[in-house]
């Protein structure tokens, strides 16, 4: 078995103004969504039927009463057995990286990579996605024309994130050409014999990295704690004083500071730094990986992270995202055909498009080795401080890494479907999964005036369920209709190859 790619953002290197850009279509017509079961995960030990008035993109009013009157001139839908929550909210995304592929294959590919990109906004809202967060802007125009699709969730971002000069992802390309794709590094005089002479000193302190985000109109700060993995464990990585100024910068200009950190001493390096997102779960304990059980150690980082209130982000759906390869189900299942064009479906299941399984496993390891070596180690891991987190009510924010390095196992939308099942495995309520992915999420990045709820004044992102996903986390996937911006969308729309 060979290297674990977890973590890496890298399909594509290559960041935008972070507005949520303008909204789709609003439809200007009252629309009265009648008989519904409401769950607002604000309001969760008040679990109601009643009925919801939308006006112009917005919600307006809330009755849960019995027999409501029905507003006058609004369009009636009946909610009668369905169930309405808000919409869903993915705070980890990377929207200019095509899963399965490197960058030159997509560059030699382009109408294929064309589809996958008009479809792209559309396989969020599939799965009830109506906010994403783009952590690491490296494509402006590939967000530009996210937020200018017909229809298309709400786009925040972290405009262009802040890697240690050198270090992690940086490293992942040749020092001659590294820091182009890299303008808001972090210089590090230590290593001035290797940063271009064309970069000063002055242009890259973490205040000048933290106040180009600001103006970019990102959201929040995106930086990381990576010391390496596989044979390369030995980057260059930010100290204490480093992170202290970055902390002081984002707090001054607003912006949330999420670190990525996947291994027990960079997550204690981002809990001592006072982040507010760890970007990552655990799956990397250091010194401690041959523990079977969570050490003493990581116990009380875990509850330094809870009683901190640091938003967490396990991610596990990002190792299955390599597995992939190791179990070819993967390609089959039902969610794969509705999230890509048929095209690029195709093409994963070609040897071409199988090239990132030799990445992962160069010795020729039998796949069901290779499967049980993850759950032995990196998947064990994450499960287990992921169920400690949840037995101590940390504050979970709902995040997938999408897709998180070149594989085609993490496919926009459904990423977020699986994961959920993922945190659910790892020992999260369903209560639990509904508030990070809407409530917590919203709060996180400060946007809770706008979304994340059911309540007068919200924009009108809503989702109608045939389940509840109080009882069971496959309700995610029974979706009848997306509300965006007060515009109702039938699912089956939202679909790739729907008009096929």
């Amino acid at each position: 078995m060979t290297k674990i790619f977890a973590g890496m953002f890298f399909a594509s290197l290559f960041s935008v103004a972070a507005i949520a850009g303008p909204a789709p279509n609003q439809e200007s017509s009252r629309i009265w969504i009648a008989g519904v079961t409401i769950i607002s995960p604000e309001n969760l030990d008040r679990i109601e039927k009643g009925s919801v008035l939308i006006e112009d993109g917005r919600i307006v009013r809330i009755e849960r009463k019995k027999g409501a009157k029905k507003a006058a001139g609004a369009t009636v839908v009946s909610g009668k057995g369905r169930f309405l929550i808000p919409g869903l909210i993915d705070s980890h995304v990377h929207l200019a990286s095509v899963p399965g592929m490197t960058f030159d294959q997509a560059e030699s590919k382009p109408e294929m990579v064309k589809a996958y990109f008009r479809q792209l906004p559309r396989s969020y809202l599939y799965f009830g996605y109506t906010t994403v967060v783009d952590l690491v802007v490296v494509r402006p125009q590939v967000l530009a024309d996210f937020r200018q699709a017909p229809l298309h969730p709400d786009l925040y971002d972290c405009g262009p994130s802040l890697p240690f000069a050198n270090g992690y992802p940086m490293s992942f390309l040749p020092p001659a050409t590294r820091f182009k794709p890299f303008p808001n590094f972090i210089y590090d005089h230590k290593q001035s014999a290797n940063i271009p002479s064309e970069y000063q000193p002055e242009d890259h302190t973490p205040a000048a990295d933290v106040a180009r985000v600001k103006s970019s109109g990102g959201v929040c700060v995106k930086t990381y704690f990576e010391r390496g993995f596989a044979d390369d464990k030995n980057l260059p990585v930010m100290g204490p004083d480093v992170m202290a100024e970055i902390r002081k910068a984002a707090t001054e200009d607003g912006l949330v500071l999420m670190m990525h950190a996947n291994a027990f001493k960079a997550q204690r390096f981002a809990v001592d730094g006072n982040a507010d997102v760890i970007a990552h779960g655990m799956w990397h304990w250091g010194e401690l990986d041959k523990n079977t059980e969570i050490p003493a150690e990581i116990k009380q980082l875990l509850d330094r992270i809870v009683e901190k209130r640091i938003g967490y982000q396990p991610t596990i759906q990002v190792l299955y995202g390599e597995l992939a390869y190791f179990e070819p189900g993967y390609l089959k299942i039902n969610g794969t055909a509705k999230v890509i064009p048929k095209e690029l479906l195709e093409w994963f299941n070609s040897p071409e498009g199988n090239w990132f399984k030799k990445e992962l496993d160069e010795d020729g390891t039998p796949d069901a080795a290779f499967v049980e070596g993850y759950e032995r180690t990196a998947l064990r891991r994450v499960r287990q401080v992921t169920a400690y987190l949840a037995s101590k009510d940390a504050n979970f924010v709902f995040g997938t890494d999408t897709p998180s390095s070149p594989t085609y196992g993490n496919l926009p939308g459904l990423n977020g479907y699986l994961e959920m099942q993922q945190l659910q495995k790892a020992g999260l309520s369903l209560a639990q999964i509904l508030k990070a992915a809407t409530i917590n999420n919203a709060r996180e990045f400060k946007i809770d005036s706008q979304v994340g709820t059911i309540e007068p004044g919200k924009i009108a992102n809503l989702v109608l369920l045939k389940k509840s996903p109080l009882e069971s986390v496959d309700a995610y996937d029974s979706i009848v209709t997306v509300w965006v911006h007060g515009k109702a969308v039938a699912r089956d729309s939202l679909a790739a190859n729907a008009d096929q």
